[in-house]
């Protein structure tokens, strides 16, 4: 068998065949059918010039089009980028600039072809994640690396089968959504249900109406679906696991849920470079409150101290992960790469406790990268939004605990001589300019920020500031 993921996916295919792959609202298409949409896929991409080997930018929403446009791509041999149509249009051009695809593929059509999976000679994926510069960076995946993450997903991790229905309410274009909620549940020939936008009513009408097993989502997801009066186990009968990522789930979010809906959310911890290498088991039921769980099986972690030395078990060091789905790197980003990736181990940056049974608790970060629902943030992006107005002299970006997304960005800004803006001016300004997880719902005029000796703001004070006070300015929409 070929080494593509796309020839993995074929087998399934020539066993489910008639049986639903994908299922929406108003429609579903089968195993064969969306196969052969897929080759469909490939020979238009083959036709405009594309070849094994080159990039393709994939901007498409989530419904069968992402699933045959990603699919197509890789029968091909092309290596697929999905950019997430939540970006602005200076974002997404700052990532196809840096990625100089072949073609962006913003439609797929429903023609069919055949079309068998080429040998792979170039990596599966790009998916772009937030670095600390605010630069576009490319996460280089492998075929290989797309297998492991997957076969996990759909193996200890979720143990998917042929029978189970998965919910798809994340963005696909997003390595959570990618990965849990699309490429592990066709691996496991189960049944994908798609949701194009995420909203708590239409998503407790997927569940109910296509008799969803498992539920993939972020803890606002959870948060937002819990304020809902028909949640109950009821409307949630047929549905066996629920499982958060991308952000903090709280236990206490996660107990909540528990109580209403009879569901267990199985908490966990994975980036765009590695995936999901911490997690908590469909078969283990055991659960510890402040922890996301333990290495799923073939990960290997490790905490260290300042120093590089190995951390006691329960004491505090950097989270240092060793996986088999691991990036290969940055695209165009050798520096960076190196910073992350030491003899096969990646850096998180994320301070951690392991116990000594092997649990992992989060205790801070690192890096500044705010996560908010289930989003990277890079401060230094919004800060520089900031800035460009005309009546900011100074601006400083932090997360603050927020129980429905995980962190919030705040920001706060100090104004040029006889200048005057108020915060929501500065609000609708960032609104206008970023993506809309990015901009900051809170902003305060200050009449300066707090430094050290040597002139860095001292962020750490603001963040303790944001989160015991209210800030400046309405919330904004979320």
């Amino acid at each position: 068998m070929s080494g593509s993921f796309a020839a993995l996916l074929e087998a399934v295919a020539r066993r489910r065949g008639e049986t639903p792959a994908l299922v929406w609202k108003d429609g579903r298409l089968s195993w064969s059918a969306l196969e052969r949409r897929a080759g469909g896929a490939a020979r238009s991409l083959a036709r405009r010039g594309v070849r094994a080997g080159d990039r393709i930018a994939l901007l498409v929403d989530n419904d069968w089009r992402f699933a045959a446009g990603l699919w197509g791509g890789l029968k091909l041999g092309a290596t697929v980028a999905p950019l997430n149509p939540l970006l602005s249009s200076a974002e997404r051009e700052a990532i196809v600039g840096h990625l100089a695809p072949a073609v962006v593929l913003d439609d797929v059509s429903a023609d069919e072809g055949e079309y068998e999976a080429a040998e792979p000679r170039a990596p599966a994926l790009i998916l772009y994640t937030s670095g600390s510069t605010g630069r576009p960076k490319g996460a280089v995946l492998s075929h290989a690396a797309l297998r492991a993450a997957n076969e996990s997903w759909a193996g200890p991790v979720m143990r998917l089968t042929a029978a189970d229905v998965v919910l798809a309410a994340l963005p696909l274009a997003h390595s959570f959504g990618l990965n849990g909620a699309l490429l592990a549940p066709l691996l496991a020939g189960a049944t994908v249900a798609l949701v194009e936008r995420f909203t708590p009513e239409e998503t407790l009408r997927a569940i109910e109406r296509h008799r969803v097993t498992v539920f993939p989502g972020v803890a606002t997801m959870f948060q937002k679906m819990l304020e809902l009066p028909g949640l109950s186990g009821a409307s949630c009968a047929t549905v066996r696991c629920a499982l958060s990522g991308a952000a903090p789930c709280s236990w206490e979010l996660s107990q909540a849920w528990r109580r209403r809906t009879g569901v267990r959310i199985l908490r966990g911890y994975g980036m765009t470079e590695l995936f999901r290498p911490i997690s908590y088991l469909a078969d283990d039921s055991r659960d510890v409150p402040e922890s996301i769980g333990c290495a799923v099986p073939g990960v290997a972690l490790r905490a260290l101290d300042d120093a590089g030395d190995p951390c006691a078990p329960g004491e505090v060091g950097e989270l240092w992960i060793r996986t088999p789905a691991a990036m290969d790197g940055y695209l165009e980003a050798e520096e960076e790469t190196r910073a992350v990736l030491r003899d096969g181990w990646f850096r998180t940056g994320d301070l951690a406790r392991i116990s000594p049974e092997g649990y992992v608790s989060i205790v801070g970060r690192k890096k500044e990268l705010i996560l908010r629902g289930g989003y990277s943030v890079v401060p230094g992006e919004v800060e520089a939004t900031l800035l460009a107005h005309s009546a900011v002299a100074e601006a400083a970006v932090v997360g603050i605990p927020d129980a429905a997304l995980g962190e919030e960005v705040a920001a706060f800004v100090t104004l040029r001589p006889g200048a005057r803006a108020g915060a929501e001016e500065l609000v609708a300004f960032c609104r206008g300019r970023l993506a809309a997880f990015k901009y900051p719902r809170r902003v305060s005029v200050v009449s300066e920020l707090p430094k050290g000796a040597t002139g860095k703001v001292l962020k750490w004070q603001l963040a303790s500031r944001a989160a015991a006070e209210p800030l400046t300015g309405s919330p904004g929409p979320a």
